[in-house]
C-alpha cells in the first residue's frame, strides 16, 4: 500500500461513509484514550498493512478522512483506554475491533485464545490482560459504495 493522505474527518455519520472522493471513519467510544484505524489489502492479511492514529475527536467521537479510500477497502479498529475489568473497562489494543457501524463485514472468526482480550485459562481468570494479537482470526470490517 502506497503513503496514504490523512485529513481530519467528520464525526458524523457513524462507521465508514464512501463520500464519492474518500472515505470518512467515524467511531464513538465514551472512553476512549486513543484510536487506530488498521487497513487491510485482503482477507487472508494476518496483520494490517497501515496503521493509522485518529488523532481527531469531538464529543467522544473519533474521526478521520481518508481520501485515498475506495469502496472494497478492509478496515478494523484498535482502541486504547483503561483495563480495569473490575469496572467494566476492558480496553486492548491488542485486539482488532469490528467496527460497530459497519455496513458490511467480510470474513469469518478463527477461534483460538487469542480471540479473548483476557488470558484463557490465566491464574486471575478473566482479569489478566492478553497482549497477544488477534488480527489473524477477526473478521474485517468493509466500506461500501451504498449506490
Amino acid at each position: 500500500m502506497s503513503p496514504i493522505k490523512v485529513w481530519l474527518g467528520k464525526p458524523y455519520p457513524l462507521g465508514a461513509t464512501w463520500r464519492g472522493n474518500g472515505v470518512n471513519f467515524a467511531l464513538y467510544s465514551e472512553h476512549a484514550t486513543a484510536v487506530d484505524l488498521c487497513l487491510f489489502d485482503s482477507i487472508e492479511s494476518p496483520q494490517e498493512e497501515v496503521r493509522i492514529r485518529v488523532t481527531e475527536h469531538s464529543d467522544e467521537v473519533w474521526h478521520i478522512f481518508l481520501p485515498d479510500i475506495k469502496p472494497g477497502q478492509l478496515y478494523g479498529y484498535r482502541v486504547e483506554g483503561p483495563y480495569d475489568p473490575e469496572r467494566g473497562a476492558r480496553f486492548n489494543p491488542s485486539k482488532l475491533l469490528l467496527d460497530p457501524y459497519a455496513k458490511a463485514i467480510a470474513g469469518t472468526i478463527d477461534w483460538a485464545d487469542e480471540m479473548f482480550g483476557y488470558r484463557v485459562g490465566g491464574p486471575n481468570e478473566d482479569l489478566e490482560r492478553d497482549y497477544r494479537d488477534n488480527a489473524f482470526g477477526v473478521p474485517k470490517s468493509a466500506v461500501i459504495d451504498p449506490t
